[in-house]
């Protein structure tokens, strides 16, 4: 199975689509661990500097360093707060970009969950309404569930 391609992406032989494609570009901007660990913790609710790098494991200084990146892209935003006697910092808020990765950090825990297992008990993601489990598809503008075998991939514009 495989999906279906049209146009000029179905003509194009061996040419790389480098940032012509949406994968590309995306990468480009959060498509490291780090990056998606800490996206992961804003959905968990973490905001301030210190939860995020404990939280994730890393350094101050790498942590610092995708967050920069992470608002540069329009994922995160800064916003300052103040405790009383303390100087000025900085919370990361997700952004309306920021939530619209939900489901790829959806599918990426639940493709973890099923393919690379730990010795934990896995994480369940489920509907607070009623609590069935929740699960990233894809599915048309009509609402229809779509296949790998149904989706057909081309450009927006096909000369």
């Amino acid at each position: 199975m495989t999906v279906q391609l049209q146009g000029k992406l179905a003509s194009r032989g061996d040419t790389p689509l480098g940032d012509r494609c949406g994968i590309d570009r995306t990468m480009q901007l959060i498509g490291n661990r780090t990056a998606m660990l800490l996206l992961r913790e804003a959905f968990h609710g973490a905001t301030r500097f210190d939860s995020l790098h404990q939280r994730v494991g890393v350094s101050e200084a790498v942590a610092a360093q995708r967050l920069k990146e992470l608002v540069a892209a329009g994922v995160l935003t800064k916003v300052p707060y103040r405790e009383p006697g303390q100087r000025t910092r900085h919370e990361y808020l997700l952004t309306e970009a920021g939530h619209a990765l939900l489901p790829v950090v959806i599918g990426l825990l639940g493709w973890g969950e099923r393919y690379a297992p730990s010795g934990y008990n896995p994480t369940r993601q489920s509907h607070a309404h009623c609590g069935e489990p929740v699960h990233a598809v894809l599915q048309c503008e009509a609402g229809h569930v779509v296949t790998e075998e149904d989706l057909v991939l081309g450009t927006s514009v096909d000369a």
